[in-house]
């Protein structure tokens, strides 16, 4: 499990590489970056799928695919999901919202909890319902300080569940199912950057950091996302789900220190009941993990 945790950890700790290494890829723009991700990360699921033999289940996804007009909006939406996702991911830093993005982050596992206890009729415990009522606190009083809410927030927050409820209805697997949400987002990403102002070329000889540049931001994309699919394969389910909340942590400090978005005095008591809500969530399941720890269960 150790070798879990650190590759969980450091895909975090990636992540939150990308989010500055998004801000200083200027002047491309947030969807160009959006599409270097897509066009880059490609490679790596597939030597990943090599590695551990999982090309048969690929091939059995696309027979379904192209016998399955249903099957095939179906997947087609599961990208387009993705895809809004991983866009705002990069646009995000590069248009002062990172700190915004970064509440998403830190509101998605609190309604996941909701979205269970609605959709699949999953029962809250008292501190998941005690939980929701802090964050709920911090929602309120960000729409009595602006009378609104971050559409990058809500985005986040409200656009990833059905992406996940999707995954979990159609039962494929989450390697799988990456790979062909890339597959379908790779030509929407080379039209990207087909279609830009100044062409390919151009761009890189005007700016000679790009030769480097954009290669490592690949690198460590395809690095990141390898770390995270191996972690979740090698660590339980509840560990897996825990270590989760290193990465919005780690947006956060980001947006904050690196990229210097302000917070107004005001903001933080939106933020501190949310981290208060999510701290109560990860103490629970820490708990339930020393538990299961305690009788044996987990290894």
């Amino acid at each position: 499990m150790k070798q879990g945790i650190a590759f969980s950890v450091g895909a975090s700790f990636l992540f939150a590489v990308i989010y500055y290494f998004a801000a200083i890829l200027d002047p491309l723009s947030g969807g160009e970056i959006f599409a270097w991700r897509i066009v880059l990360g490609l490679p790596a699921l597939a030597v990943v799928i090599t590695k551990i033999k999982r090309w048969d289940e690929v091939k059995a996804i696309f027979l379904r695919l192209v016998t399955d007009f249903r099957f095939f909006l179906l997947l087609a939406l599961s990208a387009f999901l993705f895809g809004t996702q991983t866009w705002l991911f990069v646009w995000a830093p590069v248009h002062q919202k990172a700190l915004d993005v970064s509440l998403g982050y830190f509101l998605l596992p609190l309604v996941m909890v909701l979205i269970g206890r609605v959709f699949y009729q999953e029962k809250l415990s008292w501190v998941q319902w005690v939980a929701v009522a802090f964050a709920a606190a911090g929602v309120l009083h960000e729409f009595w300080r602006v009378y609104s809410f971050s559409w990058a927030t809500a985005l986040v927050a409200f656009g990833y569940p059905p992406y996940f409820m999707l995954r979990r209805y159609l039962r494929i697997g989450a390697l799988p199912s990456l790979w062909f949400d890339f597959s379908f987002l790779l030509l929407p990403a080379l039209y990207v950057l087909y279609t830009q102002d100044i062409g390919l070329v151009a761009r890189f000889m005007d700016t000679p950091r790009f030769f480097w540049q954009v290669p490592l931001f690949g690198l460590i994309s395809s690095v990141a996302l390898v770390g995270y699919l191996s972690a979740s394969r090698l660590l339980p389910l509840g560990v897996f789900g825990l270590l989760g909340y290193v990465e919005p942590m780690l947006l956060f400090w980001v947006a904050f220190l690196l990229l210097g978005e302000p917070i107004a005095s005001q903001e933080w008591w939106t933020y501190i009941p949310i981290w208060i809500a999510v701290a109560l969530i990860a103490s629970e399941g820490i708990w339930k993990l020393v538990y299961d720890w305690r009788l044996g269960k987990l290894k």
